[in-house]
């Protein structure tokens, strides 16, 4: 086993440890094109983790074209490794730093978004951010946290800028953009629960009626006190773990 190859540091899961830790390697150069990876028993040595990991860190790193399998000979670095696809790992965004950085690219695309939907949405768009209004309504009702109605509203948003890049953008990043899916609530009762998402909805409307105005300015404005709010709630809630 390569001395190279350092001890796995205890922030993420284990196999997107493993994956993160070997892709870095590979995206550096450290690990070259055609390479020979370690084999599954060596991983499983120097790591310390099961087999298990080992495969599904395998398949991942597959996945993104990092490495091919060649039978009976084992893995290796692929030769266009280093052009692999922009991702965010959701285990990473147990961190404040990474869920602020998620943030931080929300805002450089959304508030654009929304003032470009204020300008071109159309009676259709308003009909469908107003369905996920009404989504979002229904799981506050059933004490559901609205991480998936929350997603869709702001799909909504972007899909109402008439540019499909800015919609193929937000479901590329998916649940990840809605903080408060990353962390267990704090939030000692339903209660609590209920209000923390009723204000997150009430900075919906407001998005929503600049939009429904034709206002780009208040648009912008509101989508981004919105995501800064969303940004302070999410310090408090870490704040209240245990």
């Amino acid at each position: 086993m390569p001395d190279r190859l350092e001890p796995l540091a205890p922030t993420l899961s284990r196999t997107a440890q493993l994956a993160e830790r070997l892709g870095r390697d590979i995206r550096s150069g450290k690990l070259g094109a055609g390479e020979r990876l370690p084999t599954e028993q060596e991983l499983i040595a120097h790591f310390q983790v099961s087999r298990t990991v080992v495969r599904e860190a395998m398949a991942s790193l597959r996945a993104e074209g990092l490495i091919v399998s060649r039978q009976g000979a084992g893995v290796f670095v692929a030769s266009n490794a280093t052009g692999r696809p922009f991702r965010i790992i959701s285990d990473e965004l147990r961190s404040l730093v990474e869920v602020e950085n998620v943030l931080q690219l929300r805002l450089a695309v959304e508030v654009e978004a929304a003032g470009i939907a204020a300008e071109r949405r159309t009676k259709a768009d308003l009909l469908a951010i107003s369905h996920c209004l009404e989504m979002i309504d229904g799981a506050i009702a059933r004490d559901e946290t609205a991480v998936k109605e929350d997603l869709a509203f702001h799909c909504a948003i972007s899909a109402a800028t008439g540019n499909p890049y800015f919609e193929r953008f937000m479901h590329f990043l998916g649940p990840v953009i809605i903080p408060r899916q990353t962390i267990r609530l704090g939030l000692e009762t339903a209660t609590e629960r209920r209000a923390y998402i009723g204000q997150v909805q009430n900075e919906h409307h407001q998005i929503y009626a600049a939009v429904k105005k034709g206002d780009r300015d208040v648009a912008r404005r509101c989508t981004r006190e919105h995501l800064e709010a969303g940004r302070d709630r999410y310090r408090r809630l870490v704040a209240l773990k245990p």
